[in-house]
């Protein structure tokens, strides 16, 4: 189907339709297909002031609860409140919809939470068994909610949360329950995993990292279409995998989500490989825990990375030891830094720093300037290697030149630049000679 009949075949198997106007052997299938579902899944009809839905409750002993430790919640959410802390106030979230916008149109026809519950797992599902049925479901939603008012979500706070807060002032008769705290995995998880893996899908993760196999899952690119189908009268069977994937989804979250708080709280003892302690590392950096982050850059370095990680991690503990003030520790990795490659991003900001040091705080211009040299030399073969965009290469050439001039005044002699003044467009002899 093409892509504008797609959208629109959806926007047209959720429209409200007038029931003296609908056909009875097409309701009558959706009534059928309803109860075949029921029946399928053994969930029950709930009901409350705004009518049915139906719900699947499901209890499961792994994964197993835990308690997640102060300094791994303040990495994940600086902002959330104490109470943040308390398992029993959590409550994991996932959706199914109509499709990835996100706007007005879109519907969460499937609602999964899930919370901890005599130390395991209770899941339940919302389901709308068509769009009149919304209503009933938010309200359950809300009341769940009221409950345990910590979210717990993977890109929930970029899609599913939004889009729930869409439909509830949409329905112009049901208030949102906003969050007490809102714990997204999603970004954590990309520190952690995604060098190592390649990317950060909840699939993924619970195959590499958790060990888990999920088998065979449905394709979330054909759920949208599996629930229009039903609605305009197809056959209940296709939506019991999406069933299985929201609850996949919601047990590999909660599983999830102690790896990362372990890894978070204790990385050395939480047995992570070199990639993951550079992930943690990163972390810390970004929360300005830079003390954490120190040492566990130097755990890092010494656990062996790639080249290129390693280049990287060795460039943020050589920062953080600069902010920290710890000279010689920051020297002695410009210095490892500046004997890589020529052009290498690293090796450009190891020599200009090594440059500033040597100007300002060794007060020896004469190395200085030979580091100012050995950046631009760097610079160049970073520029003929593609390494380096244009606009980046002009900037720094015209600063590391401007040092090269002020510190030829300072010694009052002339520093030749022995590199040539070519625009980005092209290279001189001098400077492919220097190269």
């Amino acid at each position: 189907m093409r892509t504008t009949e797609y959208k629109f075949a959806g926007v047209k198997a959720l429209r409200p339709a007038r029931r003296m106007a609908e056909p009875r052997g097409e309701r009558a299938q959706v009534a059928e297909a309803s109860e075949q579902l029921a029946m399928l899944l053994g969930a029950t009809t709930k009901s409350n002031r705004y009518g049915e839905h139906l719900t699947l409750r499901r209890w499961f002993d792994e994964p197993s609860a835990f308690e997640p430790h102060a300094d791994s919640l303040r990495l994940i959410a600086p902002d959330a409140p104490e109470e943040a802390r308390d398992p029993e106030k959590w409550l994991f979230l996932d959706t199914e919809t109509t499709g990835l916008s996100g706007g007005t149109g879109t519907y969460a026809f499937l609602t999964g939470i899930a919370w901890w519950d005599a130390g395991g797992l209770q899941v339940e599902q919302f389901f709308m068994r068509d769009h009149s049925e919304e209503h009933s479901v938010l309200l359950a939603l809300r009341e769940r909610m009221t409950e345990r008012p910590v979210l717990v979500t993977f890109n929930g706070k970029s899609f599913d949360w939004p889009l729930l807060e869409t439909r509830f002032r949409m329905t112009r008769a049901i208030a949102p329950r906003k969050p007490l705290a809102h714990l997204d995995l999603l970004h954590p998880a990309r520190q952690l995993w995604r060098l190592r893996l390649g990317t950060a899908r909840l699939p993924e993760l619970e195959k590499h990292v958790l060990g888990w196999e999920r088998g065979t899952d449905v394709d979330s690119a054909l759920i949208p279409q599996i629930y229009f189908d039903f609605l305009r009268g197809g056959p209940a069977e296709p939506l019991v995998p999406i069933f299985r994937h929201n609850l996949m989804d919601l047990r590999g979250l909660a599983a999830l989500a102690a790896r990362v708080f372990s890894v978070l709280a204790a990385p050395q003892k939480a047995e992570c490989d070199a990639l993951e302690l550079y992930g943690v590392s990163r972390i810390l950096t970004r929360r300005r825990e830079f003390d954490r982050a120190r040492e566990l850059y130097a755990r890092t370095i010494d656990a062996g990375l790639s080249e290129e990680i390693g280049r990287s991690a060795r460039r943020e503990l050589a920062r953080l030891a600069k902010r920290g003030r710890d000279y010689a520790l920051a020297i002695s990795l410009w210095e490892e830094l500046s004997a890589t490659p020529r052009g290498n991003p690293e090796a450009i900001e190891a020599l200009m720093e090594l440059a500033i040091h040597y100007e300002h705080r060794g007060r020896d211009s004469a190395k200085a300037a030979q580091a100012t040299r050995e950046a631009l030399a760097h610079l160049s073969a970073g520029w003929r290697r593609k390494g380096v965009t244009a606009s980046k290469y002009r900037n720094l050439r015209s600063r590391l030149e401007h040092r090269l001039e002020r510190l030829a005044r300072k010694t009052s002699r002339s520093l030749p630049l022995r590199i040539g003044r070519g625009e980005a467009g092209g290279e001189t002899a001098a400077s492919n000679q220097e190269a």
